[in-house]
């Protein structure tokens, strides 16, 4: 079902997504696909924000907000 989310989100060519878990309830190969294609989305110029509690995937991100208590808490960006 997610996989499926995430393919009809894309099929409009959005300018922005919004990415809620997107690797939720996926196997780790699927995961990594799917931060491959944002990554991909990303070069090409696409905004994309996803929200994450799984450090890993977090990773894949150039820049990262940490929020605590619903107050930005950090924030890290990487050179890309």
């Amino acid at each position: 079902r997610q996989r499926v989310a995430i393919a009809r989100a894309l099929v409009t060519d959005p300018a922005i997504i919004l990415a809620d878990e997107p690797t939720g309830n996926l196997d780790l190969r699927t995961g990594v696909e799917i931060m491959a294609l944002f990554a991909r989305m990303h070069a090409e110029g696409r905004t994309l924000i996803v929200v994450t509690h799984e450090p890993g995937v977090a990773a894949h991100c150039p820049r990262q907000i940490f929020m605590r208590d619903g107050r930005i808490a950090d924030l890290a960006e990487r050179g890309w």
